[in-house]
């Protein structure tokens, strides 16, 4: 059963470990709430992501793991580096009569790494191999260069220009829309493949 397929009633399964070369993606814990809000408490980090507000306490971090706990549509991943050090949270969700789509973000001392990269790979592989899923999208904020760079290194196409409610502005801005097929993804299988651990 595919995330899209599952019941309202259905048990929502544990999300897996996997790992990639430098980092694992395990599912997020209560323990992680206050490392989160310490990264995710950054202007730059809430001003890039549709949801995230600015400021960003212990509390919305509190609430955002009680959220993923009983959601059916989301299912989310720390990011961790080989010891374990939170360095951001990546996911994927679906809509209804929608694409699943992906997101990431990671704290501002672990850009320009290649870690959202290499993340995101781990997670479209797992979205397509282990999840079945024919189709992803994912979004960046126009003024995002890097963000479209991670998209783009992992295969996602530009589809369009929207206009999204960004909390933390208190307003619309540009997002970017791509999508990602399975055909175009197995043909691009070269960037090596995540490894499940759990």
């Amino acid at each position: 059963m595919t995330l899209i397929e599952r019941l309202p009633s259905a048990p929502v399964l544990p999300a897996p470990v996997l790992a990639t070369a430098r980092l694992q993606l395990r599912p997020l814990q209560s323990e992680d709430a206050s490392t989160i809000a310490t990264l995710a408490n950054d202007r730059r980090i809430a001003e890039n992501t549709a949801r995230i507000p600015h400021p960003y306490t212990l509390a919305d971090a509190e609430g955002f793991l009680h959220y993923l706990e009983e959601s059916e549509s989301e299912t989310a991943f720390a990011i961790t580096l080989a010891d374990d050090a939170l360095i951001g949270i990546c996911g994927l969700r679906t809509k209804p009569r929608q694409a699943p789509e992906i997101g990431y973000w990671l704290g501002v001392p672990y850009w320009g790494h290649g870690y959202a990269t290499e993340a995101a790979r781990a997670l479209i592989d797992h979205a397509f191999e282990d999840l079945g899923l024919e189709r992803l999208e994912a979004g960046a904020r126009v003024s995002n260069p890097a963000s479209r760079r991670v998209l783009e290194k992992c295969g996602f196409q530009w589809n369009s220009v929207v206009l999204l409610r960004i909390h933390a502005i208190a307003s619309s801005a540009p997002i970017d829309r791509f999508r990602l097929d399975r055909g175009l993804w197995a043909s691009l299988k070269s960037w090596g493949k995540a490894r499940r651990v759990a």
